[in-house]
């Protein structure tokens, strides 16, 4: 299993980088050169993936640079591909484009498009972004989603196929979706190189894939997993059920929560019930105290060095090829490298 980081600080929420930046890179710096694999950074409404990842292009040699994950809705497929080979280029061939559907909260507030579809739009966008990067011609895609070149009643009838003006470092770069739900891990098994979950447990790894056909393609899967090392093992995993709870209380709609989904799937379905509609009713503290033990010790490393040694133990017979730690301070990146690597 190889290790990554998510390059956010410790404090940071949402993993936006805040002010910072030195901060954030001097710990991918450390992480580096301890052996990580790879760093990852994500957007929402606040900083967006791309730049800072640039930014720690300039600033680190060997660790490759993933975005888990760039918003869809956000830029067109061409955009994206243009966006994912220039930072390629400018890294050495380091890149891994991350990309996610996001839910209707981000859509449809933030973007300003319908949600529609998010499998079929997924399908089509990885679609033209593979046709981009190939160059192999002039891009042409009429689909029910992105129409290139556009053609439709509105179209002034001008516009002809383009193709990338550059050649990109190259022409296959690793593509990895958010997915979560059956239907998404199905496609992400069909058309995607990697999968990053939000949430995952190696204890429970039938629940997670029940009704998906992993087929017989090499999938990555590189589940982001929350760290909080130290002494005391309560108060570690109390550092970590505000986030949780935020996640899966009120991340969404109460009919549309992704990730209160997940964690009903994986066998905690009156937690996620009993948490969301806390959270909701705005009584946050009591839906973080809602989270049983067994959930954190799963979904996330916790305690001191002995309690995280088993849980990584488990970690390391899963399906999980890379590990994500989310707002890991410098000595739990050690430890968990002297564990692993």
């Amino acid at each position: 299993m190889r290790l990554a980081i998510h390059a956010m600080r410790p404090t940071a929420n949402f993993g936006l980088w805040g002010n910072d930046m030195e901060a954030n890179i001097a710990m991918v710096r450390h992480a580096e050169s301890l052996g990580y694999d790879s760093v990852w950074t994500a957007e929402a409404s606040g900083t967006d993936a791309v730049v800072p990842l640039a930014w720690l292009a300039a600033s680190t040699k060997t660790i490759k640079l993933g975005t888990a994950v760039m918003q869809m809705a956000a830029r067109t497929p061409t955009l994206a591909a243009m966006t994912a080979a220039t930072v390629d280029l400018l890294s050495g061939g380091r890149f891994m484009l991350g990309l996610g559907a996001g839910g209707p909260a981000v859509v449809e507030g933030w973007h300003c498009q319908a949600y529609g579809q998010p499998l079929a739009r997924t399908a089509e966008y990885v679609e033209v972004v593979r046709k981009v990067l190939a160059r192999t011609s002039a891009v042409v895609h009429h689909g029910e989603y992105y129409d290139i070149p556009y053609q439709r009643d509105d179209a002034t009838g001008l516009a002809h196929p383009i193709r990338l003006m550059f050649r990109p470092k190259r022409r296959k770069l690793p593509i990895y979706l958010a997915a979560m739900g059956p239907k998404n891990l199905q496609l992400a098994y069909q058309i995607a190189d990697g999968i990053v979950p939000a949430f995952y447990s190696p204890w429970r790894e039938k629940e997670f894939f029940e009704g998906v056909d992993r087929g017989t393609r090499t999938v990555e899967l590189a589940p982001q997993v929350s760290i909080m090392m130290g002494d005391n093992l309560a108060a570690c995993r109390d550092r970590v059920r505000g986030g949780l709870a935020f996640w899966i209380g009120g991340m969404g709609a109460r009919g549309l929560n992704f990730y209160n989904r997940l964690i009903s799937r994986l066998g905690f379905e009156e937690v996620a019930r009993s948490v969301q509609d806390l959270y909701m009713s705005e009584h946050r503290m009591e839906a973080a105290a809602a989270i049983p033990d067994e959930l954190i010790d799963e979904v996330a490393l916790v305690g001191p060095r002995e309690h995280v040694a088993e849980q990584l133990e488990v970690w390391k017979e899963s399906s999980a090829t890379t590990m994500i730690l989310m707002a890991a301070e410098p000595k739990a990146l050690e430890a968990v490298a002297e564990l692993v690597l």
